[in-house]
C-alpha cells in the first residue's frame, strides 16, 4: 500500500520536507492540529498541555498498554496564523535527540480538500540521519492515516 504522507530529505542537509493532501478543508486541517481533544485522537497520545496561542507551549505522552511512559514530547508554538502557518519547535524527552524547529504550512486545494506541508530543521545532518533510521515515515503515515479516518467526524 501506497504511503500517502511524503517525506523528502536531501542528501547532507538538516532538514526535511513532508507532505500530505487531505480531504479536509483547509480550516478541519487546522483544528485537527490545534484541538488537543483532536489531536489526541489521531495521534494516539495523550495532551498533557496545548496552548494554541503565540508563545504557548504543549507537550503529549505516549504510553503501553499497562500506563508505562513510552514517549513523551514538548515544544513551544512561536507563531499561529490560522488556517496557515504554525511555527513550532519539537522536543523528544529522555532520548538523545536536540530540539527540532518545525515550519508547518496549511494550503487549501479545492472547498474540501487541503495540503500540510511541514518542513523541519536539525541541528545536525546526523540528527536528522538518526530521526530518519527510526520507524519514523511509518509513524507519521499512521497518523495521518487516524487523521483521514476520523475526519468524517470532524465535519
Amino acid at each position: 500500500m501506497e504511503r500517502k504522507t511524503k517525506i523528502h530529505a536531501e542528501k547532507d542537509r538538516q532538514e526535511l520536507t513532508i507532505t500530505r493532501e487531505f480531504d479536509l478543508p483547509v480550516e478541519l486541517l487546522w483544528e485537527a492540529h490545534t484541538d488537543a481533544a483532536i489531536i489526541e485522537q489521531w495521534m494516539g497520545n495523550k495532551v498533557l498541555k496545548f496552548e494554541a496561542v503565540p508563545h504557548g507551549g504543549y507537550q503529549f505522552e505516549t504510553t503501553d498498554a499497562n500506563g508505562n511512559m513510552l514517549f513523551r514530547a514538548n515544544g513551544v508554538i512561536h507563531s499561529l496564523i490560522p488556517n496557515r502557518k504554525m511555527v513550532r519547535t519539537f522536543e523528544m524527552e529522555n532520548v538523545p535527540f536536540d530540539v527540532q524547529l518545525e515550519y508547518l504550512e496549511f494550503e487549501p486545494l479545492t472547498a474540501d480538500t487541503s495540503k500540510l506541508t511541514m518542513q523541519i530543521i536539525y541541528r545536525s545532518v546526523e540528527l536528522r540521519e538518526q530521526q530518519l533510521k527510526m520507524p519514523f515515515e511509518y509513524g507519521i503515515n499512521m497518523a495521518h492515516d487516524r487523521l483521514e479516518k476520523i475526519a468524517p467526524t470532524l465535519k
